[in-house]
């Protein structure tokens, strides 16, 4: 059974930063496509960021140059870098995997940003 488990949440100050990490295990991570996806208080998920196991990447608009998705295929990990954060990239943050059309999710973690 695909388990994931995200950390590296939190609070942080507008303009700053913070680094999501997903571990994963129970499965052959580096068959899986692995995202970031996003879900704000009142709104859909939506995604952020995606890398494909060959280890292409795409981006929301909203994102572009500010955020960074990786992964390592020895660790079983995807990572987000997020830098310049704004009010609005407050959401709970989710880590996808996905093979074959099945998508499987972490539980998520917060991130606040605000003054």
């Amino acid at each position: 059974q695909v388990q994931l488990v995200e950390s590296g949440g939190g609070l942080v100050q507008p303009g700053g930063s913070l680094r999501l990490s997903c571990a994963a295990s129970r499965f052959t991570f580096s068959l899986y496509n692995m995202g970031w996806y996003r879900q704000a208080p009142g709104k859909e998920r939506e995604l952020v960021a995606a890398i494909t196991r060959g280890g292409n990447t795409n981006y929301a608009d909203s994102v572009k140059g500010r955020f960074t998705i990786s992964r390592d295929n020895a660790k079983n990990s995807v990572y987000l870098q997020m830098n310049s954060l704004k009010p609005e990239d407050t959401a709970v943050y989710y880590c996808s995997a996905e093979l074959g059309g099945r998508v499987t999710w972490g539980q998520g973690t917060q991130v606040t940003v605000s003054s």
